[in-house]
């Protein structure tokens, strides 16, 4: 297992390196250093000297993936891909073009957002499940149809309108919570219920209905039609057997929205004014502050690699199979 593992996180560096070089290649296909200077700079005419004051403070001034002036392996590291992407590979996430410390930004940051990733993927995991198995469990019936009916019907409407209408009906309406902002500690709980309640409701559609197929597909096996000949009843068979072996492909889906987990929601951020990572990462697009970007692609792309690698892992749990 030692060497399985140390072999997909070799295989995970070109990986995160290509990812890098795209992001880098992107970036810089749109803006120019001298295009983010003068935008950073502020003004509607700025001098050459001070744009390019403003790469040499901020490390612009070099070439971007090689140096002919330079030899040998200095030619590659005297750039500015190498001071700015490849530091990602320490952890050394450096400082934003603004001069705040990435890695500070990140670690206030994380919390907001993993206060609201962390109950909408676990409750969200289990309402979907839930709601699959009960629709599963009266397949072929009007349950059946009316249920998948109206699960479309979710799946068919976008995100905003529920975070519009949440904040509508619950925050200026009946004034349950608050529609937006965020505070510290305890407090946070008010700020943090209704994105966690759009987030589990604006996914039931599509997480249900994913799930729902699932176990239909266990449903026509072989070891299903045994257990019903040796007597069991549906209900058993249903939440034992076919729900256990469905978590492969549940573990598989999950894994998708692992890095979400820390990442953040780029649109629930926005709306409910919480200083999340996805806000975070908003706001450095808007700014096009590079430094910020390529460590937050970085970031994601890692703990996809990561997630991948610990659903492997947990194959292994669910299925002796893989095992041996």
């Amino acid at each position: 297992m030692f060497t399985y593992i140390l072999r997909r996180l070799i295989y995970a560096l070109p990986i995160l390196l290509g990812v890098n070089l795209i992001t880098f290649v992107l970036f810089f296909v749109i803006n120019t250093p001298d295009d983010i200077a003068r935008m950073h700079l502020g003004m509607k005419r700025v001098s050459s000297a001070a744009i390019e004051q403003w790469k040499a403070s901020n490390g612009y001034d070099l070439p971007m993936l090689y140096d002919e002036k330079k030899e040998g392996f200095e030619a590659l590291t005297e750039t500015i891909f190498f001071n700015k992407s490849m530091r990602l590979f320490l952890f050394d996430f450096g400082a934003s073009d603004e001069g705040r410390d990435i890695s500070v930004d990140i670690g206030k940051r994380m919390w907001p957002s993993l206060a609201i990733a962390i109950p909408v993927f676990v409750l969200g995991l289990l309402v979907n499940i839930t709601f699959a198995l009960m629709i599963a469990f009266f397949r072929a019936t009007y349950v059946d149809l009316i249920a998948v009916i109206g699960l479309v019907v979710l799946m068919s409407i976008s995100s905003l309108f529920y975070i519009i209408w949440g904040q509508y009906l619950f925050g200026k309406l009946m004034h349950l919570v608050p529609i937006s902002g965020y505070q510290e500690g305890s407090s946070a709980i008010r700020f943090v219920l209704l994105p966690v309640f759009i987030g589990i409701v604006s996914g039931i559609g599509a997480g249900s209905r994913w799930y729902r197929s699932i176990f239909l597909e266990e449903m026509g096996k072989d070891y299903v039609r045994t257990a019903r000949a040796k007597g069991l009843n549906e209900r058993r068979v249903l939440f034992l057997h076919v729900l256990r072996n469905a978590l492969i492909p549940i573990l598989t889906g999950a894994v998708v929205v692992i890095p979400l987990l820390f990442m953040g929601s780029l649109i629930m951020e926005s709306f409910f004014g919480i200083p999340g990572l996805g806000s975070y990462t908003i706001d450095a697009i808007n700014g096009q502050d590079f430094a910020i970007v390529r460590a937050m692609v970085f970031l994601g792309s890692l703990l996809y690699v990561l997630g991948l690698l610990l659903t492997d892992i947990a194959y292994t749990l669910v299925d002796p199979r893989i095992r041996l």
